[in-house]
């Protein structure tokens, strides 16, 4: 006897067994001596710091799909998990923790912030991985990595050394991305930049020693009292004569240059520009070139400097507001200007980034690129989608230099050492006893880490081992596969592909699959920051992490982002109560049958059984039978095919049409009379082929609903040593798919049924109504198969009878439906309506769809309507005006056989 299935599907009773099932049995492990072909795949590792959102879980759900799938397609499969110190995050997390305690960071030093941090990793920084194992993915944890742990931190010394010996790694003052949130420089990938509505303020510089002034256009006024120079385009005539001599700086009554420059754009403004060189780009380079002095106005935190003079010490935009009074006051403003520009925003803090000159690590990029675009070129390397491939080609070509160092307390160190007495630098795997240039042995180490990216750009071989030829790292890299969102492919997948191959020799991964976002119905990106996202967390506990993952997977096709809503979540989860349904039926019909003197449940449903099917009854199997072990091969085949290219829609697709359709709604409902059939022989053979396709159709559907189907698995018997559905094949061990022209033979009486539906629906007839109908076909084959069928034509279409004729059938006084092989009809008869009755209804109903369509037709018909309306209201207004005309004409062929018949 089966375990007793209840009453309602509860997700929230069976899931979390089961995940804390498989990873107390530790069922996902991967042994590198273990048989079959090699699936390896590594987690995009989430922040330490975070919980699961959205994103992570369209990202873990693809990724435990198909490596479930591959895992029972006989594969030696590793999906290897882990986190990411994030150093930014992390240090921000920490940082405001204790300043709720009344502690500023600073004042513990560095030491001991750091070891705080550690403490609260451990106590609070697993709440991802919690999670993640709560969701039933399918990771090796016994291979767990965090990017910061001793072993991976040897692994980004070993790699910044041999960089830094390689001369791709140096130290150079240039300008950078300064955020006075996060409190550290950024990299170019880390600013995002918006458009927003400013001013331009025009700023009169005096010419020394004249009457004359030049007028400056500019969108940060404030940054002024840092200038050193102004500078014209060489060949504008209007300010030649000016070239060589001074202006002087407002409000600082300092004398700068006026020099000749081809970066100006005589256009822009008045044509002339001030030369900021610690706080512009473009200032910086023309500082360069003119051997300017850069004066840095900024403080770390957004303030101003004692180099800003009577200004020092104000916060950045209140200086701002505070010198465009002054200017006012001088007469030195000449107008103000509303101007729409491109703003740096830190994507982290979402505070305006402050550009500025500093001294940074950094990391030539050109010679590390061109090996990996040549890998995407000759298609080492697969993008998928395609049009991904033009974004990477596009930025890797234009590539540049990586900013490498953080001002941070939390990560990995920067393996550089300094000299007291020279500032010598020596760069280091250990720390050195001695200056490799002077021999000095006072020295401090870099203050600064590394960019989070950087490690994680390791991760697929450190991971592994590597640079130790490890078990490991011999058998799994390069890893088979990457998932990740294609909002990162810049941030981490370009540069792992760089570093692979760099390292190793070898791409990181054969495949890249960049998935959609997930975003809000209005279109927007989910973001909790924003307020705009959804836990999945409460959502898995409301709907059911099966249905979660379903429903994800069912909108996941390539290139098109999901737009997640309550719907959809709640048809997911009508699909798991389906299958839930589908399960308590086979179990008690099982009992009655067992109760009546059947065979017992392992004669019926046992594992060596199972694999046998299908059966036959009296030599042949039956065709209902041979109907669904072909669907189920054919279901299967598209699945494989969908999934190896990344089709996670069509594979969710063709597993909900074939349980919830071809099992439940066609099959379950044809062989219900043969269950509990009085010949014992065909209800044994009846019961046995069902649980062999119910068994196939739970392992169809395992990789994307893990925890319903290893629960209804797992109430079939099964050998002893069968621990998981996880662990079986995904291909059901019966091989016989059926015979295709059997199964073309129960398409057609399929079709008889659904045209039979079809005249009862437009008759509006009670479902339970039982009544006669009619069958004719000129195919002799095709009338013996509907003959041989009956029964269950019968039964399924709610008839009393069904007469198959040779004749045709007559077109009056009835209800016909005719296709290219047969006409099926029911007859007006007082049996099946009141003919009068549904001749008055029919005309009501004709009657106002002629006036709704009227009144459509007469809006759309006004020109004044037409351009006042929004294109989406007059699209849908004609969408449904042509619904309506096809009905209208439906309703009156319809009114037209009953006249006839009246």
């Amino acid at each position: 006897m089966p375990r007793e299935i209840a009453k309602a599907y509860e997700p929230q009773q069976i899931e979390p067994h089961w995940a804390e099932y498989w990873v107390k049995e530790q069922l996902f492990r991967a042994h590198v001596s273990a048989p079959g072909p090699v699936f390896s795949i590594v987690i995009p590792p989430p922040n330490v710091t975070g919980s699961l959102h959205i994103g992570h879980m369209l990202d873990h759900t693809e990724i435990d799909i198909l490596t479930r799938w591959h895992r029972m397609r006989g594969y030696n499969t590793l999906y290897l998990p882990g986190t990411d110190h994030a150093g930014i995050s992390t240090q921000r997390v920490v940082v405001r923790q204790l300043a709720e305690q009344g502690i500023n960071y600073r004042d513990l030093g560095r030491e001991e912030f750091v070891r705080r941090v550690w403490k609260w990793k451990e106590e609070s920084g697993g709440t991802i991985q919690r999670q993640m194992r709560e969701i039933g993915e399918s990771c090796d944890w016994s291979r767990e990595r965090f990017t910061l742990s001793p072993e991976l931190s040897r692994v980004v010394r070993e790699v910044f050394v041999r960089l830094y010996d390689e001369g791709l790694i140096y130290r150079d003052k240039r300008m950078t991305n300064w955020c006075p949130v996060c409190l550290t420089v950024l990299s170019d990938l880390e600013v995002v930049h918006e458009e927003r509505a400013g001013h331009l303020w025009y700023i009169r510089y005096p010419v020394a020693g004249s009457k004359e002034y030049l007028v400056v256009a500019t969108t940060r006024p404030e940054t002024m009292l840092g200038d050193t120079a102004i500078a014209v385009h060489p060949e504008d005539e209007r300010y030649k004569h000016l070239v060589g001599r001074s202006a002087i700086v407002p409000l600082m009554n300092r004398e700068i240059p006026i020099i000749a420059d081809e970066m100006v754009d005589r256009e822009f403004g008045t044509g002339v520009v001030k030369i900021t060189p610690a706080h512009d780009p473009n200032d910086f380079e023309a500082g360069r070139r003119h051997h300017l002095a850069e004066i840095d106005i900024m403080t770390d935190d957004g303030h101003l400097s004692a180099a800003a003079g009577a200004y020092a010490g104000m916060e950045r935009f209140a200086a701002r507001k505070k010198v465009v009074e002054d200017l006012k006051a001088l007469d030195l403003l000449e107008k103000i200007t509303d101007h729409t520009h491109a703003i740096g925003i830190c994507e982290r803090s979402r505070t305006i980034v402050e550009p500025r000159a500093s001294t940074q690590w950094f990391c030539k990029m050109k010679p590390l690129a061109e090996p990996a675009i040549a890998a995407v070129e000759n298609g080492a390397i697969l993008i998928v989608p395609d049009n991904r491939r033009e974004e990477y080609f596009n930025w890797m070509r234009n590539i540049r230099d990586w900013t490498l160092s953080r001002q941070l307390w939390w990560g990995h160190r920067i393996p550089a050492w300094y000299c007291k007495e020279h500032n010598h630098v020596t760069v280091a795997k250990e720390p050195p006893a001695k200056c490799a240039a002077c021999g000095s042995e006072h020295l401090t180490q870099d203050p600064d880490v590394l960019d989070t990216w950087f490690s994680s750009g390791l991760w697929p071989f450190s991971t592994l081992g590597w640079p130790e030829k490890t078990a490991d790292f011999e058998k799994y890299y390069p890893t088979t596969l990457l998932i990740t969102g294609y909002d990162i492919l810049f941030f981490w997948v370009a540069r792992m592909i760089m570093l692979g191959i760099h390292f190793t020799g070898e791409v990181p991964f054969r495949a890249v699959y960049l998935h959609s976002l997930v975003r809000t119905a209005s279109g927007e990106k989910m973001s909790k920051s924003k307020g705009t996202g959804l836990d999945p967390v409460k959502l898995n506990q409301q709907y059911g992490t099966d249905a979660m993952r379903f429903c994800l997977a069912s909108m996941a096709a390539p290139g098109t982002d999901i737009v997640l809503s309550d719907d959809r979540l709640a048809s997911a989860r009508n699909f798991a109560n389906k299958i839930w349904n589908a399960a308590r039926f086979l179990f008690m019909n099982l009992d009655k049958f067992e109760q009546s003197g059947g065979a017992t449940f392992e004669e019926l449903a046992g594992p060596d059984v199972r694999k046998k099917a299908p059966y036959k009854f009296k030599g042949n199997i039956p065709l209902i039978d041979e109907w669904v072990f072909e669907r189920l091969a054919a279901a299967r085949d598209t699945v494989n095919t969908a999934l190896a290219n990344y089709r996670f829609h069509e594979a969710a697709q063709t597993i909900y049409q074939f349980f919830w359709g071809d099992f439940c709604d066609w099959y379950i409902e044809w062989i219900k009379p043969d269950l509990l059939n009085a010949d014992r022989d065909r209800a044994v053979v009846a019961w046995r082929n069902l649980f062999a396709a119910f068994d196939g159709a739970l392992r169809l559907l395992h990789p994307f609903m893990p925890f319903i189907t290893e629960e209804l698995w797992r109430q079939l018997p099964q050998h002893p040593g069968d621990k998981s559905i996880a662990l079986k094949s995904f291909a059901a061990e019966q091989q016989n798919a059926g015979d295709q022209s059997r199964v073309n033979e129960f398409a057609l009486v399929q079709d008889v049924i659904a045209e039979l539906r079809n005249i009862r629906a437009e008759m509006k007839l009670d479902p339970k109504k039982k009544v006669a109908a009619e069958f004719y076909s000129s195919y002799e084959y095709i009338r013996s198969t509907i003959q041989r069928n009956l029964d269950g034509i019968l039964r399924l279409a709610s008839l009393s009878d069904m007469n198959v004729s040779v004749n045709r059938l007559a077109a009056t006084g009835g209800a016909i439906r005719s296709t290219a092989k047969f006409d099926v009809r029911i007859a007006f008869t007082t049996d099946t309506m009141d003919i009068s009755v549904e001749i008055a209804r029919l005309r009501r109903e004709i009657d106002g769809l002629q006036k709704a369509i009227a009144s459509k037709e007469k809006q759309l018909g006004d020109p004044s309507f037409r351009s006042r309306a929004p294109e989406k209201i007059v699209r849908g207004m004609e969408a449904t005006l042509a619904d309506q005309k096809l009905e209208l004409q439906k309703l009156r062929a319809r009114l037209s056989q009953l006249d006839r018949a009246a």
